[in-house]
């Protein structure tokens, strides 16, 4: 799996890694080398070495003395945390977007288009098995429904749990029926379409407590109120 130059060449690096550590192929524990990374993805150390400090700030790895650096076992606080600032975030962007979608039919019907396109591309990637894809194609649908909010701050805002949060989705994945989640998501699509506000921020924080709930529920001695959090504030 040799990866193409780009000049965003640390960023594809960083996303063949965390790939391969959601969908199980680096499991945690697992020791990564620089030079046995850089052969297998077709690049020089440098670029593994700056994508591996990134995974470091960011968590997914961390130091184990001679070992060098590791994939990080998951912290059930630290996910808790991300889940909890994640939830406000698609709360907030389902109640904007379904306020935008009641006041313009016009952008109800866009945002339907869209949304109806990403179902069907996750839906698929569920039929194949194919994690990654389903990974990728569900951070797709939040992205869409941050920026279906109307409001540009939000998406950046996300993006950077995201970048844990998409380690953490492999081990839902595999650990729980993918269907179900897309089904989640179109229950989600339809409410933000109606203009159903109300509806729409309790499916999407009902949908990302459930996602929490199977990952601890999945861990090492899992405890489901491990990531559990209240929904009272809100932005």
């Amino acid at each position: 799996m040799h990866l193409a130059p780009h000049p965003s060449l640390v960023e594809q690096v960083y996303d063949a890694i965390v790939g391969e550590i959601a969908d199980g192929t680096f499991p945690p524990n697992t020791r990564l080398v620089q030079e046995v990374l850089a052969e297998r993805y077709g690049v020089s150390r440098q670029p593994i070495q700056q994508a591996l400090l990134l995974l470091k700030s960011d968590a997914i790895v961390q130091d184990a003395g001679r070992r060098g650096l590791v994939v990080a076992p998951l912290d059930m606080q630290i996910v808790r945390d991300r889940y909890q600032v994640r939830a406000s975030l698609d709360a907030l962007a389902a109640r904007l977007a379904a306020r935008r979608c009641a006041a313009s039919p016009e952008i109800a019907a866009q945002i339907r288009r869209q949304g109806e396109y990403i179902l069907q591309a996750g839906f698929a990637a569920v039929s194949a098995g194919a994690i990654r894809d389903m990974i990728a194609h569900d951070i797709a649908f939040h992205a869409f429904v941050y920026d279906a909010s109307g409001n540009p701050m939000i998406r950046p805002t996300a993006e950077i749990h995201w970048r844990f949060l998409r380690r953490v989705m492999g081990e839902v994945l595999r650990k729980s029926e993918p269907n179900g989640i897309w089904q989640q998501h179109r229950e989600i699509l339809v409410a933000i379409t109606t203009g159903a506000t109300g509806d729409a921020e309790s499916l999407i924080l009902s949908h990302i407590e459930s996602a929490a709930t199977r990952l601890a529920a999945a861990a090492p001695n899992g405890n489901a109120a491990e990531v559990k959090w209240q929904h009272e504030t809100q932005l």
